[in-house]
């Protein structure tokens, strides 16, 4: 008897959920209800048939009345119809229910035949008809009036939520909810009400967390959203791989409810903060649908531990993660150069502010395109790694102004990179991006010529610097990336303005390139560009109506996505590999390696100081002219964005 408890004189399972130990009761009151409504219909039916034409005897009303009740209360118990909670009914438990009482009818009029040898063709129809209708309204009035009572009755004590995940993560996260109701902590408390689960076990289903039962699968999340009124979703499955939880949280962005998401396991069980403290607002890289970059930090530092770094464009969103992640590794000193002093001192006071006088930290304002000012810095500073960060990324911008993405990013990588091979830098790496593949804009021209200039300076004979280049896609969360547009675009009321419904792009995290260009300059040999496995691209539509749900509203109806078309310079579709470059596997393996391609030296340096003395004299065609010779695959956005929509 171990596994039995006696309970005021009845036995109970122990350890069952409550509702396990009800059920006999529940299911005696619906076959009771159930029975009703076939005794009740039986009458009826006999006196509807009085009105128009003769009613059956008494006696045969009652054997019909009871065979009826007999076989649909065990047809409807063989169908399942007694163990689902009425709350929970969907339109397919309805059809079945109907089925199962039609069997059981069947069968008793089958067996009235047999007994009495006779049959009752419009009384049945109508005993039939009048019972299956009572039988499915109870249910649909009673679901409908618990729903309304929970609503009404609940709504006070927290915001209607949704669990998806019933294992660990969702057992701490209810008894915390439950200790904080009983120790009356209204302000924790009442963010969360949680209503039902969801979970794909299916051994789970029907079972209770803290009397909270799991409803269903994720597949059905948008109907138990609406079912049961939810406001919040709270994603708790910390250990779900990244594809799956990218797939789980496009299904709760088609709810209506906003998406909130708990941390690691590991961070929920050793951290002083309390859960309901911890659970986050969804990011758009949850919804990247890949498992972040992981990287070797054992390489990078012993790569960067005791040198001189040097970081251009050190104040901007990448440069300045940059730093962030060169100050971990107990590197010798830090050189932040940028022309811009705001962002450069906004970093600088940061890490005063984490490290103080532990971090060797200077901070230049300077620009790239000052070769002189650049040669005082290398020759006073002697940095031994050089990651140049520096550039104008703008494309509308650049268009707009092509000479200024020549002079800065063509002849600024141009000085910092023959300066680092002149004073003997060990490394040089630079910081590209996919827009320099099939460049349809002069930014992505401009950049795709920088890589052309390392890798001239890597080919070269009795080169001592080792030259990389990095090449990745968007940055979330960067300088000029779309998502904080977006939130502000939102936070107004919209419209969120995309450029086109077809509109792709790949996507990263700051700390994933970041790490990137660290590896990558921690196993650079010299002259190769390094490409991350960037997982599937996104569509900007689809990440803008993502961003909306996450607002808790409706993209169309309650904030409208307004297409605005293409820019000047833009693809509709962002490459990261150019077709003659194929690829090569490292060590890690999201990361390849682009083959290097053999640039003419005598014919390149011709055409760089082309480029170079047009965009001294300011002479714009002849500059964006040059730019073209350079780069052969720099095309018209329209003839590129033709052949990308007719693949389409």
């Amino acid at each position: 008897m171990s596994g039995l408890i006696i309970v005021k004189g009845s036995v109970v399972l122990k350890g069952r959920p409550s509702f396990l130990q009800n059920f006999n009761k529940r299911k005696l009151l619906l076959a009771f209800a159930d029975c009703f409504m076939i005794v009740v219909s039986a009458l009826m039916a006999n006196f509807i048939l009085s009105a128009f034409a003769t009613p059956i005897g008494g006696r045969a009303v009652v054997k019909c009345m009871v065979l009826g009740a007999f076989f649909c209360i065990a047809s409807m118990t063989f169908c399942g119809l007694y163990t689902k909670m009425w709350r929970y009914f969907n339109l397919y438990d309805y059809i079945y229910c109907t089925a199962g009482a039609l069997s059981g009818f069947i069968l008793a009029y089958a067996a009235f035949y047999l007994m009495s040898n006779t049959f009752y063709l419009n009384f049945a129809l109508l005993h039939v008809f009048i019972s299956i209708l009572g039988i499915t309204l109870f249910r649909l009035l009673f679901k409908n009036a618990f729903i309304t009572i929970s609503n009404t009755g609940e709504h006070k004590h927290g915001k209607r939520t949704m669990i998806i995940g019933a294992g660990k993560a969702c057992e701490l996260l209810m008894n915390e909810i439950k200790r904080a109701r009983l120790l009356g902590e209204n302000n924790a408390s009442a963010k969360f009400l949680p209503v039902c689960i969801i979970d794909d076990d299916p051994l789970k289903i029907g079972s209770t967390i803290e009397g909270v039962t799991v409803v269903g699968q994720t597949g059905d999340i948008k109907r138990f959203a609406e079912q049961f009124a939810v406001e919040q979703i709270i994603f708790c499955i910390p250990s779900c791989p990244e594809e799956k939880k990218s797939e789980i949280l496009d299904l709760c962005s088609q709810t209506k409810a906003a998406v909130k998401i708990v941390p690691f396991l590991g961070d929920l069980i050793f951290s002083d903060k309390p859960i309901m403290g911890q659970i986050r607002d969804i990011r758009i890289e949850d919804l990247l649908g890949r498992d972040p970059i992981s990287f070797d930090n054992k390489e990078i530092r012993d790569f960067i531990s005791g040198k001189v770094c040097m970081v251009t464009g050190g104040g901007g969103s990448i440069g300045s993660e940059l730093v962030r992640q060169i100050a971990k590794f107990d590197p010798k000193q830090v050189i932040i150069v940028d022309i811009y002093e705001n962002n450069a001192y906004e970093i600088q006071q940061e890490l005063r502010m984490e490290y103080g006088d532990a971090l060797n930290l200077v901070t230049l304002i300077a620009s790239v395109r000052d070769y002189h000012r650049m040669n005082q810095i290398f020759e006073k500073y002697k940095p031994q790694i050089v990651f140049h960060a520096a550039a104008h990324k703008h494309v509308p911008l650049m268009e707009v102004s092509p000479m200024e993405a020549i002079k800065n990013n063509v002849i600024g990588t141009f000085n910092t990179a023959t300066l680092a091979e002149y004073h003997c830098v060990e490394k040089f790496v630079m910081i590209s991006t996919d827009k320099a593949v099939n460049p349809t804009n002069v930014m992505g021209a401009s950049k795709r010529c920088c890589e052309m200039v390392v890798q001239y300076l890597a080919q070269q004979p009795d080169v001592k610097t080792e030259f990389v280049t990095t090449r990745f896609g968007n940055v979330l969360g960067s300088n000029g990336s779309v998502i904080p547009l977006f939130k502000k675009q939102i936070e107004k009321g919209g419209p969120v303005t995309v450029t086109h419904p077809e509109i792709i792009r790949y996507f990263m995290t700051i700390p994933e390139a970041v790490s990137l260009v660290m590896e990558a300059a921690a196993i650079a040999h010299g002259g190769e560009i390094f490409v991350l496995d960037m997982g599937k691209p996104v569509k900007i539509v689809t990440l803008a109506e993502n961003l909306i749900r996450q607002y808790g509203k409706v993209p169309g109806e309650d904030i409208e996505i307004k297409f605005t078309g293409l820019r000047p310079g833009e693809k509709i579709k962002e490459e990261l590999l150019m077709m003659e470059e194929g690829l090569q596997k490292t060590k890690n393996k999201l990361i390849f390696i682009g083959k290097q391609i053999e640039i003419d030296p005598d014919e390149f340096i011709k055409e760089l100081e082309d480029l170079k003395e047009a965009a001294a004299q300011d002479d714009e065609p002849t500059a964006v002219a040059a730019l073209h010779r350079m780069v052969p695959t720099f095309t018209t956005p329209e003839e590129f964005n033709s052949k990308q929509l007719v693949h389409s």
